[in-house]
């Protein structure tokens, strides 16, 4: 063979190897047939649904309900086959948890909604998460993401395309936890049907949570044995505590160490960020759900999808997360804020990997009522309930924002500013809206607002009047509530240990933001939250006057 046809040869399988790849593997031939399991109507010879019959596609209008109701307590079969293959692609939706005309009384939501797959008959389910977690969407909320192997695109359609193998058989089934139903349950889940080799490994996801994490224990998100790859993590926190949470590094256990060999530098270090984590969506990392930053009661959720850098074991694994983070001085045993305390705070994740063989874990999700986060209210008082107010006049209304009525405040602009010229104080002060909160212990609590900023809000000052006669304590500083759209804002003002007896919670309007089309308020209710147990028994400032220094700790 002639050396120029040899040199041809080397560089065009060279070319060849290096083509790797979805799209390369297009260009391969493909092995089996391709099936799907669909929620489109079948109708059977009594008119109803019958899942062994063909679609129904005729031009009645009855041919495009594609969809079902699953009431609270019953599980869902979106597929149920026999024989071997790989599950290639699932896509699912149905109705958010608000109140609509489809849905009267509101809807379960992805919370709610149990997902268990079980391959080859096996009774415990390899993948085992409420729907919103499995596709990176915690706390019931429903947010974008845009990722490699998921995709929920306007935070309504959820598409997996995790390679799902199996050789005997395949179950999909969705349990209802919920007390309402899930409604307009619509899916596509697309498989090919082929030969499976022994050697490959199936596919697991499973869900854990602590309410909150154990004292002096990492947090645990997944632990087995066998052989296997670890592919990815989603992790929802609600902070109990003020301050930054993700301090804690990772540690990865692997094939049985006694010391973790792979060990990071901070939880949003793993999670691919810095410097802390924000909204963001990326093909392998991404935050789809933050509210704010430092608040007793924050939300945080992320994933982490190791594709490319997978977490290789051939005995074992075990994957865990420190809870160390920043603290205020009330919870610091020396009264010092500082960024390694252990943290209180509630976790749950959902852990994706491979495995041959019998995996060892035990986790199990517990029930749907379990999954809810514990409130952390000690007092909430419904503005609706009793609110008093100035000039102007209030009204009721439903917002999907909150599963009661808010109250909003309407001062008269041309009382406010007769001239539309730039209100004088006195004005101003004539526009005001109070809400009465009682307080039954001596314990330290935190003052949230639960409030409602829209296009035509105006700014506000918090005072509050305490059981004794007083002056109105100033908290805080002025709430903005203008934004461009209408939105749910936590407004936090004070860390105290009110004595008990009946307080006042006064806003008064001090103007507006210059893009604010008016100086509206909207508000669902004032509430007093509870602080964890160590403040109490630590009491750096139970005997501090409030009045003469209110703090609000961050």
């Amino acid at each position: 063979m002639k050396r120029p046809l040899i040199l041809a040869m080397l560089v065009a399988a060279s070319i060849g190897h290096a083509q790797t790849g979805p799209l390369a593997d297009l260009a391969r031939p493909q092995s089996g047939t391709s099936k799907r399991e669909t929620s489109t109507f079948r109708e059977g010879n009594s008119g109803k649904y019958d899942s062994k019959a063909f679609p129904k596609g005729d031009l009645m209008e009855r041919s495009n309900s594609d969809n079902f109701r699953v009431a609270p307590g019953a599980t869902h079969t979106l597929m149920d086959v026999k024989g071997s293959g790989v599950i290639t692609h699932m896509w699912m939706t149905f109705l958010g948890p608000e109140r609509q005309d489809w849905a009267p009384n509101g809807s379960a939501t992805h919370q709610d909604m149990l997902l268990r797959i079980y391959w080859d008959g096996n009774p415990k389910p390899a993948i085992e998460a409420p729907v919103g977690d499995f596709f990176a969407n915690c706390f019931g909320r429903r947010s974008s993401v845009i990722s490699l192997p998921v995709i929920v695109e306007d935070a309504d359609s959820y598409n997996c395309y995790w390679q799902m193998p199996f050789r005997k058989s395949a179950r999909i089934e969705i349990v209802n936890q919920g007390t309402e139903n899930i409604n307009l349950l619509y899916y596509n889940i697309d498989w090919i049907q082929k030969p499976i080799a022994k050697d490959v490994p199936y596919f697991y996801a499973q869900y854990r949570q602590e309410y909150p994490v154990e004292h002096g224990k990492d947090y645990t998100v997944l632990e087995t044995q066998g052989k296997g790859h670890y592919v990815g993590t989603v992790m929802a926190v609600r902070t109990r505590s003020p301050s930054w949470f993700g301090e804690g590094d990772e540690k990865v256990y692997i094939d049985g160490e006694d010391h973790a060999s792979i060990w990071g530098t901070g939880t949003e270090d793993y999670f691919l960020s810095a410097w802390g984590l924000q909204k963001t969506s990326t093909p392998y990392f991404g935050v789809p759900y933050f509210d704010q930053w430092g608040i007793v009661g924050g939300h945080t959720s992320a994933y982490r999808w190791h594709i490319n850098d997978p977490l290789v074991f051939q005995k074992g694994i075990k994957v865990t997360f420190e809870h160390f983070g920043w603290m205020s001085p009330d919870e610091n045993k020396d009264y010092r804020s500082m960024s390694w305390n252990e943290r209180e705070d509630d976790y749950s994740s959902v852990a994706f990997w491979y495995q041959t063989g019998t995996p060892t874990f035990s986790a199990r999700a517990p029930s749907g009522a379990e999954r809810r986060l514990p409130s952390l209210e000690r007092v909430t008082a419904f503005a609706r309930d009793a609110e008093k107010h100035g000039l102007g006049e209030t009204t009721r209304q439903n917002l999907d924002l909150y599963p009661g009525a808010q109250v909003l405040y309407m001062p008269a602009d041309d009382q406010i500013s007769p001239t539309n010229l730039r209100p004088s104080a006195a004005d101003l002060g004539k526009a005001w809206i109070s809400i009465p909160i009682t307080v039954k212990e001596k314990e330290p609590l935190r003052l949230v607002l639960n409030m409602t900023s829209s296009y035509d809000f105006g700014r506000y000052q918090a005072y509050l009047i305490g059981p004794t006669v007083g002056a109105e304590v100033k908290v805080g500083g002025p709430i903005d509530l203008y934004s461009k759209d209408v939105e749910n804002r936590e407004f936090h003002l004070l860390d105290f240990w009110p004595e008990p007896g009946n307080y006042t919670l006064k806003l008064q309007c001090v103007g507006k933001n210059p893009l604010s089309q008016g100086y509206y308020l909207g508000i669902e209710s004032v509430r007093l939250r509870e602080r964890r147990p160590r403040v109490k028994q630590m009491g750096w400032d139970k005997d501090k006057d409030w009045r003469k220094d209110p703090k609000l700790y961050g």
